[in-house]
């Protein structure tokens, strides 16, 4: 029996190396991050227990690795299905599909992507994997097609605002409507709610901004339209009553001895 070549080799480490990864998805998405195993995975997967250490570091970048895969199979699949976006106005479209794409696992798979968004909030951040890379470049591509002019840096603020949206959508205790959340996201990039994969429940209503800025106050009109102001006189005099003097009584009388022993 001849020796496998080195490409049929590549290929089984390849084909290997998807099942550990689909694998890694289902059962999280079934049990939780804590309640799945390294064998339970392996197992799932067809393969022997020490492949898992061969291709990964560790069970946090098995399972980024894994999410990272989910996603740009689903971005993929959004950008390249029927009717494939095309024309002038194709870059708008594939950027709408890619914002659903997104925004519909969280919806889809919560328990899987908060457990992917956990982990990489915690100290070991993205990993460089390939498939992490291959999300990358079909990102950076949607937003190049979309038009910018810094591909590099739109490509990380997306990638930004559809973590943030991801993180909104899956908060516990206060998640954020999906629908709310995608009407943002529209309204921020300019792309009509019809484009890519609208909700079921329909439009969202207008998105509500600061209150309009109020005018100044009436101007008052110049004095000179108004009128002069009256003239205000002195105030009017009132017409004096006569003043009474009291009567003049005439002094008592004196009286003399006579006059006093009368009165005693």
């Amino acid at each position: 029996m001849s020796p496998r070549s080195p490409s049929v080799n590549e290929e089984l480490r390849r084909r290997s190396r998807e099942r550990l990864l689909q694998a890694t998805v289902e059962l999280v998405d079934e049990r939780g991050y804590e309640a799945t195993t390294l064998g339970d995975i392996a197992c799932r997967a067809g393969s022997a227990r020490g492949l898992i250490s061969y291709y990964f570091p560790g069970k946090r970048q098995l399972l980024q690795s894994a999410v990272h895969r989910l996603m740009h199979h689903s971005l993929q699949a959004a950008l390249d299905r029927e009717p494939v976006p095309a024309g002038e106005d194709a870059g708008r479209e594939r950027l709408a599909r890619a914002i659903d794409a997104i925004l519909g696992l969280a919806q889809e798979r919560p328990l899987l992507m908060r457990t992917h968004m956990a982990g990489i909030l915690t100290a070991e951040g993205f990993i460089q994997c390939p498939e992490q890379q291959r999300l990358a470049f079909l990102l950076r591509d949607t937003v190049e097609r979309y038009g910018t002019e810094d591909a590099d840096t739109d490509y990380r603020l997306l990638r930004a605002l559809l973590m943030g949206s991801v993180v909104a959508v899956l908060l516990p205790g206060a998640p954020m409507p999906a629908a709310r959340l995608r009407a943002e996201l529209f309204q921020r990039y300019g792309l009509d709610w019809e484009l890519g994969t609208p909700p079921s429940e329909g439009p969202e209503p207008p998105l509500e901004g600061p209150p309009p800025l109020q005018g100044p106050p009436p101007a008052l009109a110049p004095p000179s339209a108004q009128g002069p102001p009256p003239v205000l006189g002195p105030p009017p005099v009132q017409e004096s009553l006569p003043v009474q003097e009291p009567p003049v009584q005439d002094p008592p009388p004196v009286l003399g001895r006579e006059g006093a022993a009368a009165e005693g």
